[in-house]
């Protein structure tokens, strides 16, 4: 492990040192010491349909309440409060913000009591393992203060999964004493959190497990996630060096570049940077997977796009693409899937190829050496393909230039030769500085999670609802994490049945949604129109510094406002239909009721027959 872990760094001026100083904006229920818990409703899950599965999975945990953070009334009176021992741990990829998370549970937990202690496992999981820690002070704080990349602590292989590893954690638990443990990551990560939190429950732990949304891919997403730690700074990141592309490409006008973007399975971070720089041609995994386009239809689309700009004199262009396309096409899925396996059995790399089923070893053969030695790269700690590692952008390239020249040839055809230009633009953005909103959404994180384990909470997810508006607009609140979680299944419709563990799931784009709609409004001009836009660099200072994602902005997500809504009425019908109002205010509740029990009846029965089946696992 890194010996440097932890220990005060050097910031090299200006910007850097500025940012150091920047401080947080809070929701007003965060700024005092405490807040008032305010327990809602048992929770379900999204697909009532696996609701049985995850209760069995979790016994203890399924069906906890919704939990609200509210300001303390002026005149509460200050009691005692215990010092509070909490350990945390990165457990997903380094994602820009993840710091200000640390600092907002340190901050919340001085406050709470100064003689709390904050202990930050170095190395990650593994650090957690082994009881390998440093206390967080302000000193160590100092220089990481509103800083990318995860350094002060360092990170490693991003499960607590196996048996072994589940105790582990809770013998570190159980030495270190601690009222509670924070896990920082993102699905994965948080999956592993409420499978922890229900085995330490069972072992009679004191210890509480809650986890805190970080993740650059943005897929995190569900009725209380809006969006996750570091998906603006990324995209804005992202963005800039898209719209340098599009420069590029329009002023030499003879390149079409393939950009890949990072995200892994969900296309999350390519919607939002298409929507922010405009770029000629962006290729969703998730409308690939729904209308089941193969390989080769995905490339003569791209090349019909090629052709129609080339009509009108245009021989440039820009197409992004998301890291997790490869697997959205079902030939290439099936591929993957047979090499996992293949993994899983652990058969030797250089004997994979002959160990395919003939269709598979067809497939392999016909793509390109270098995709042919990525696809079989050893797989990630969630046993998936490494995505990041796969030039799908140069596979894209590689394949439709041979068509442009087939075409050519063909007479179908009459443009300049075919060029292209590759590029990924992935780790560049996990280490820069955050934005001001992932500043300051961080640090509210942060700050709930020390207050979720004050209140006893364990299995729950730290959330803030209504993050397209100001700060003070901000709504905190705690969800439990097997409200999140679902169950995969082999097949769509009435006849579905749960299989595989219950897990919080990648969430992909909705297609449905509004920011869905204004992009496909917008691609006859993206492609045709060279309609690029220059977001450039993160502001942190000025009139562009409150930006925030266009699609958080677009969508209405306040699930939480929703549910103060709903209460609200059902509470003027108590109030309005009470034993001795007449019989026609009677009868129209009873109409009503029996009306809206029959609509969300069918809408609750059963969910997936209305979804697309992507293959996001």
């Amino acid at each position: 492990m890194n010996a440097d872990f932890g220990a005060p760094k050097e910031l090299a001026g200006g910007l850097q040192q500025r940012r150091a100083l920047y401080q947080p904006t809070l929701p007003p229920c965060l700024q005092g010491a405490t807040v008032r818990v305010e327990y809602g409703d048992p929770t379900t899950t999204i697909d009532p349909t696996c609701a049985n599965v995850v209760a069995e999975a979790f016994p203890c945990t399924y069906g906890q309440p919704l939990v609200s953070f509210v300001a303390p009334p002026a005149d509460a009176v200050d009691e005692d409060r215990p010092p509070i021992r909490v350990g945390v741990v990165f457990s997903g990829r380094q994602s820009p913000g993840g710091h200000n998370v640390i600092w907002g549970l340190h901050d919340a937990l001085k406050a709470y009591n100064p003689l709390s202690v904050l202990y930050g496992f170095v190395g990650g999981t593994q650090g957690l393992f082994a009881n390998k820690t440093i206390e967080i002070t302000d000193d160590v704080l100092a220089s990481y203060k509103n800083q990318g990349g995860f350094d002060l602590l360092g990170r490693s292989i991003d499960q607590i999964r196996s048996n072994k590893q589940v105790n582990a954690a809770m013998t570190t638990c159980n030495n270190l004493n601690l009222d509670g443990l924070v896990i920082i990551g993102g699905v994965t990560s948080n999956s592993d959190a409420a499978q922890l939190a229900e085995t330490l429950v069972q072992n009679n732990c004191k210890t509480k497990v809650v986890g805190v949304p970080v993740s650059l891919n943005g897929d995190l997403k569900n009725q209380f996630v809006e969006t996750t730690v570091g998906f603006d700074t990324v995209c804005k990141v992202n963005s800039q060096l898209v719209s340098n592309v599009c420069l590029d490409a329009i002023s030499a006008g003879k390149y079409y570049y393939f950009v890949r973007l990072m995200g892994r399975k969900a296309s999350h971070v390519a919607f939002e940077c298409a929507l922010q720089s405009h770029p000629n041609m962006l290729i969703l995994a998730e409308e690939v997977a729904l209308s089941k386009l193969t390989l080769m239809e995905v490339i003569n689309k791209i090349c019909d796009g090629v052709q129609a700009r080339a009509e009108l004199g245009k021989f440039h262009g820009v197409l992004l693409i998301p890291e997790g396309l490869i697997e959205s096409i079902p030939e290439m899925y099936a591929l993957i899937q047979e090499i996992n396996i293949l993994h899983n059995n652990n058969v030797p790399v250089t004997e994979m190829p002959s160990q395919l089923s003939p269709w598979a070893a067809a497939l392999f053969q016909f793509l390109p050496p270098f995709i042919r030695r990525e696809l079989l790269l050893h797989q990630e700690s969630d046993n998936s393909a490494q995505l990041s590692q796969i030039d799908t952008e140069q596979l894209l390239a590689h394949l439709v230039e041979a068509e442009m020249i087939k075409r050519t040839k063909e007479g179908r055809y009459k443009g300049r030769k075919f060029s292209s230009v590759c590029h990924f633009f992935g780790y560049q953005a996990r280490g820069s500085l955050p934005s001001n909103f992932d500043c300051d959404y961080a640090y509210a994180l942060g700050r709930i999670s020390l207050h979720m384990i004050a209140a006893g909470l364990t299995g729950y997810m730290a959330t803030v609802a209504n993050l397209k508006d100001p700060v003070d607009k901000w709504r905190c609140a705690a969800a439990p994490l097997t409200s999140m979680m679902t169950v995969k299944r082999h097949l769509r419709g009435p006849g579905a049945i749960p299989i595989g563990k219950p897990a919080i799931h990648p969430s992909p784009i909705d297609l449905k949604g509004k920011a869905y709609e204004l992009l496909r409004e917008k691609a006859s001009s993206f492609l045709l129109d060279d309609f690029y836009r220059t977001p450039g660099g993160i502001q942190f200072e000025g009139p562009g510094c409150t930006a925030k994602p266009i699609t958080l902005t677009i969508e209405n997500q306040d699930y939480m406002g929703d549910i103060e809504i709903l209460k609200d009425c059902l509470s003027k019908v108590r109030t309005m239909v009470k034993p001795g109002c007449s019989r026609e205010v009677l009868k129209a509740a009873i109409s009503s009721m029996l009306s809206v029990t029959d609509v969300l009846t069918v809408m609750s029965h059963p969910l997936n027959a209305e979804l697309p089946l992507y293959h996001f696992n």
